[in-house]
């Protein structure tokens, strides 16, 4: 159908739909209200509601003192650090990071310094042996993870600090993996 100037439309497009956009009023609102679901999922991320901002937990007991840095929101694919200081008020023979495997399942474990004196399974759980720490001395273990890009949900993830077979302290904590 030809316009004012007598020129046809091409073969498929209407005036009135493709250019005048009668029919589409509403769809400009679509567009900003998904525009600002966007925004709006943006900003939580920018305050942290996703994640990676460290938590302090510590547990003493009369021998020692365990404390552990660690976030406890993460995202599918991130990289993390958990920090461990065991301050022994008394000397510890065989002081021992004993994690369950909440720390372990759906995360991947890159690096862990310094080199724990051995490592072995506990009924299932991961046990670092850190060795000897005098009284009065600190002893700081970092363990780096990736979590795997198709975990999601939330796990559970128990410390307990052992001297050889004595439980001196045991910080419960949980971990929220978001998509």
């Amino acid at each position: 159908m030809p316009n004012r100037q007598g020129v046809a439309a091409p073969e498929g497009l209407t005036l009135r739909h493709h250019r005048d956009l009668e029919g589409r009023e509403r769809r400009p609102y679509v567009r900003w209200t998904l525009l600002s679901l966007l925004v709006a999922f943006l900003l939580v991320g920018l305050a942290n509601v996703f994640g990676q901002r460290p938590t302090h937990a510590t547990a003493a007991a009369a021998a020692a003192e365990l404390q552990l840095i660690v976030p406890g929101k993460l995202r599918s694919g991130l990289y993390f650090q958990a920090r461990f200081r065991v301050s022994a008020r008394e000397e510890l023979e065989s002081a021992t990071l004993v994690l369950d495997s909440g720390w372990f399942e759906g995360m991947t474990l890159n690096t862990l310094a310094p080199t724990p004196v051995g490592e072995a399974s506990r009924d299932g759980d991961v046990a670092f042996e850190l060795g000897r720490v005098p009284a009065g001395d600190e002893h700081l273990f970092f363990l780096q993870f990736q979590v795997n890009p198709t975990t999601v949900g939330r796990r559970s993830q128990r410390v307990a600090l052992y001297d050889g077979e004595s439980l001196l302290a045991t910080i419960d904590r949980t971990a929220t993996v978001f998509p």
